[in-house]
């Protein structure tokens, strides 16, 4: 019987190709933590944490995800060693909090008992419907706030996703850095399909401001408000045309249906690492499926482990915008992985068992700034 032997953190930094601006600060490097888990029969299963070196975006950060995966989540694992993932996310349920830690050690062993399987995520993900699972999935790209503020640089960075063949821009903005690029953009390419990302950065007294991107035509706005407000976000909705998707306050299925009964949000962002895992992940798509409600795949400037994973999740069927699975060059020179290369604005759902993808040990070697190597 398959049992998971060993648990091993690999720490990296990785590089971006250029500065990441949004309303909760700015990254010039990611630092990162994968999650290896190594079964009786030697197979490796990956998982990425999503977490920042810093509290911004969540409460989560990689030093506190270090602790809490080493001192509580990997002992619920190498007890008995199971590589079951359900049974592993029952038992993560008895730690509050902390879902990017339990997302990163969940996906590793699903990869791994996928693997030993010979079974891949999306096939996994979307047992239930097999035939409309697709090979291919439509991305967008995600284009911070330029560090000079300046709407020239911003229309030159934009220029260079649209004719890499990017299906939907999205800008980061906040309060002084909104309608003014907004419409720049909207102005330069008419047609584009264009959304705005928040991160949290506007009050409930900011309606008339975001209403004011309303002529702009934008396929959504996307979590304005701070992620507690269901309510403020159901009064904006109705004060505002542009639709309310909600990123940072979707963290479970009991709260996406709450909010999709207050009417705080039209459209869902669903992101494994907010949500715990790739299982929760599919729940709510399934729960907005039957809702009509679209959603989309968000990212967290993930490197070819998260990103592999997400292909597989935004394949499944409810995800009918394009989401933040841009290719790896967007973020990173060098990825840990085979590079993810943008085709006609698609990126390609991995073929392989599993998450489909392995880090490259000489480059993985290069990237690492600490491992630690947990046994039963």
């Amino acid at each position: 019987m398959t049992r998971i032997d060993r648990i091993r953190l690999h720490r990296i930094d990785m590089p971006l190709v250029r500065p990441f601006r949004t309303s909760f600060g700015t990254q010039q490097t990611r630092d990162i933590l994968l999650v290896e888990a190594i079964t009786s029969e030697g197979v490796s299963g990956w998982g990425e944490c999503v977490a920042m070196s810093w509290p911004g975006y969540s409460y989560e950060y990689v030093d506190g995800c270090v602790d809490v995966l080493t001192e509580h989540l990997v002992p619920l694992v190498l007890r008995d060693g199971t590589a079951d993932p359900l049974e592993a996310h029952g038992r993560f349920v008895r730690v509050q909090g902390h879902p990017m830690a339990k997302t990163a050690l969940e996906t590793a062993i699903l990869d791994a008992w996928l693997r030993v399987r010979n079974i891949r995520l999306v096939d996994f993900l979307g047992a239930q419907y097999p035939e409309q699972i697709r090979d291919e999935v439509d991305c967008g790209v995600s284009v911070g706030i330029p560090p000079s503020e300046s709407i020239s640089e911003l229309l030159d960075e934009v220029s260079g996703y649209v004719d890499a063949g990017y299906r939907r821009i999205k800008l980061k903005i906040e309060p002084g850095w909104d309608v003014e690029p907004v419409r720049a953009v909207r102005q330069t390419w008419p047609d584009m399909l264009l959304q705005t990302d928040a991160n949290q950065a506007y009050t409930r007294s900011d309606g008339d401001l975001l209403a004011a991107m309303d002529p702009f035509d934008l396929l959504l706005v996307e979590q304005p408000l701070p992620e507690d407000d269901l309510l403020g976000h159901a009064a904006l909705a109705r004060e505002i045309t542009t639709p309310v998707c909600l990123d940072e306050s979707i963290t479970s299925v009991a709260v996406a249906e709450t909010a999709l009964a207050v009417e705080a949000t039209s459209v869902i962002n669903i992101k494994p690492g907010r949500v715990g895992g790739y299982l929760t992940a599919v729940q709510i798509h399934d729960l907005c499926r039957e809702r009509g409600i679209p959603v989309w795949c968000g990212g967290m400037l993930e490197t070819g482990v998260g990103r592999a994973a997400n292909v597989g999740l935004a394949a499944l069927p409810g995800f009918t915008l394009p989401g933040d699975t841009s290719a790896s060059n967007r973020y990173y020179a060098v990825d840990v992985t085979p590079p993810f290369i943008l085709d006609d604005g698609r990126l390609t759902v991995p073929t392989a068992p599993g998450i489909g993808v392995d880090p490259i040990p000489e480059i993985l070697a290069e990237l690492t700034t600490w491992s630690a190597l947990i046994e039963r």
